[in-house]
C-alpha cells in the first residue's frame, strides 16, 4: 500500500514540497529534502535544520547544521560536535561522533572516523567488524567496496570479511549477481564468489541490463555482451577523435 509521503514532491524552489501541484502546507523553508520513510523529511530554515512532519511541523525541538532523509529508522545529523545518527523521535542512537556518515542500507552504514578510517556500523550504532578501511561504501546485495591500505579494492560480507583472494584497481557494488571490476588489464565482470565472468577484458563497461550489457573495446568501439563475455552486438565502429587547433596571438 502507498503511503501519503510517497505521493509528495519537493517543489521547485526547494522551499516546501507539493503532493500534485498543490503545496502541503503552509511554511517555507531555506531548503527542504524528500520524505522518507516513516513520513519526515528534512528541512533548514534561520533555527537550522531539523526533520518535520506532512504538516510541515518540527518533531522534535533539537536543531542542527545538517540533517538528511531517514532510512531504517535512522537519520544523519551534523552539528558543531560531528555527524552521527538520530532515531524518529530526535534522540542519539549513539554518544560516538564521526567525522561523515552515510545512510543505513541492509541493516549497516558507511561512515568516517574522525581519524580518516572507514568502517560499517550496525543499527544500534556500534561497529559490524574490528578492521578499519581507507574507504568503504554502502552495502547492496549483502557486499560492500572498501578500499585496503594499499589502495586496492575488494567485497566484504556484512562481517567484514572478503570475497574470493583478489584486489582490484576499482571496483562496484554487486548488481544482480555481478560487478564491474577493473584489474591492471582492464575493465570486466566479476562473479560473487570473486572469479572474473570471462577472460575478455575493456576499456568501459556498464552493469547487466536484463543479461547484456554496453561495454567499449579498447579501440572506441561500444558492443554489446552477454554474461558470458561474447558479442552480441557491435554498435558503431571505432571513431577518431578530432583534437580542435588552437591559436595564440600577441598583443
Amino acid at each position: 500500500m502507498t503511503s501519503a509521503w510517497q505521493a509528495t514532491t519537493v517543489a521547485p524552489e526547494r522551499t516546501h514540497h507539493l503532493i500534485g501541484s498543490r503545496a502541503l502546507y503552509t511554511p517555507r523553508f531555506e531548503e527542504v529534502l524528500s520524505f522518507h520513510d516513516p513520513g519526515l523529511a528534512a528541512v533548514r530554515d534561520g533555527s537550522g535544520a531539523y526533520h518535520v512532519d506532512m504538516r510541515g511541523e518540527p518533531t522534535y525541538a533539537r536543531r542542527f547544521r545538517r540533517t538528511f532523509g531517514y532510512y531504517q529508522g535512522r537519520a544523519t545529523v551534523e552539528d558543531a560536535s560531528g555527524a552521527y545518527h538520530i532515531d524518529e523521535c530526535g534522540a542519539d542512537v549513539s554518544p560516538a561522533r564521526r567525522a561523515w556518515c552515510g545512510n543505513f542500507q541492509g541493516g549497516l552504514c558507511a561512515v568516517r572516523d574522525l581519524d580518516g578510517s572507514y568502517l560499517h556500523l550496525r543499527l544500534d550504532g556500534e561497529p559490524a567488524y574490528s578492521v578499519r578501511w581507507r574507504y568503504a561504501g554502502d552495502f547492496r546485495e549483502h557486499a560492500a567496496v572498501v578500499q585496503d591500505d594499499a589502495g586496492l579494492l575488494l567485497h566484504i560480507d556484512e562481517a567484514g570479511r572478503q570475497f574470493g583472494s583478489e584486489r582490484f584497481i576499482d571496483l562496484d557494488v554487486f548488481h544482480k549477481g555481478f560487478a564491474r571490476a577493473r584489474d591492471r588489464d582492464g575493465w570486466f565482470h566479476l562473479r560473487r564468489d570473486g572469479t572474473p565472468a570471462y577472460a575478455r577484458r575493456f576499456a568501459v563497461i556498464e552493469p547487466f541490463y536484463n543479461g547484456q550489457a554496453r561495454c567499449e573495446l579498447f579501440g572506441g568501439a561500444p558492443v554489446v555482451i552477454d554474461e558470458r563475455g561474447r558479442d552480441v552486438l557491435r554498435l558503431r565502429e571505432s571513431l577518431s577523435l578530432r583534437r580542435r587547433a588552437t591559436t595564440s596571438s600577441s598583443r
